[in-house]
């Protein structure tokens, strides 16, 4: 009995000391990854994160990085594919969604953009940068209403937002034409004016 519970620990030992080998190859690999990232050399960069996750398929951050990686190289469907794998991993991390909504928006799925970005800010209520990504997606659809309530809370979380007031600015814009367009269109002249000043 001894000696099987000896040979045990043995075996156990051996395991983890395999396991804590294979996750400190990985670990190298996502350093290289990071470095090649940020010396812009997104390829190498992909090639490292994808041997870091050949050694440990549950790496998040590693999915996440070759997904930032393929993002950078403008390859929004493989980016999408490692940010859901990372949210399979990371279910409450609320970055890898409003990063995968940023690949739907650019991708011109603006409902799943949308739904990426709601469930961040579920996750991040303070989450200016969701309130904004979700603020573009409303006005590419249309909702200008919506999209001004977006960049109204990306604001009030960061009152220096230049970007969430340039583009509050271009939804109201679009809302005040969308009136003086239907106004003109029922015979009032100086909408029609003003429609045709903001359309030049």
């Amino acid at each position: 009995m001894k000696i099987r519970i000896i040979l045990l620990g043995i075996c156990l030992i051996i395991a983890w000391n395999s396991n804590t080998a294979m996750g400190a190859d990985a670990q190298i690999y996502f350093d290289k990854g990071n470095s090649f990232y940020n010396d812009g050399d997104f390829d190498k960069a992909i090639s490292d994160y994808t041997k870091a996750i050949s050694i440990d398929p549950k790496y998040s951050e590693a999915y996440f990085n070759r997904g930032q990686a393929y993002f950078k190289k403008e390859k929004y469907e493989e980016a999408i594919k490692d940010y859901t794998k990372g949210i399979e991993l990371q279910p409450k991390d609320a970055e890898i969604y409003h990063r995968r909504g940023i690949a739907y928006f650019n991708r011109g799925q603006y409902n799943n953009a949308i739904e990426d970005a709601t469930k961040a800010i579920s996750l991040n209520p303070n989450f200016a940068l969701a309130y904004y990504s979700r603020g573009l997606a409303h006005a590419k659809k249309g909702r200008y209403d919506e999209a001004i309530e977006d960049y109204n809370k990306a604001i009030t979380i960061i009152p220096s937002y230049g970007d969430a007031y340039f583009f509050r600015g271009v939804a109201y814009t679009r809302k005040a034409a969308a009136d003086f367009k239907y106004a003109c269109d029922k015979g009032n002249k100086y909408a029609c004016d003003n429609y045709k000043q903001l359309s030049e």
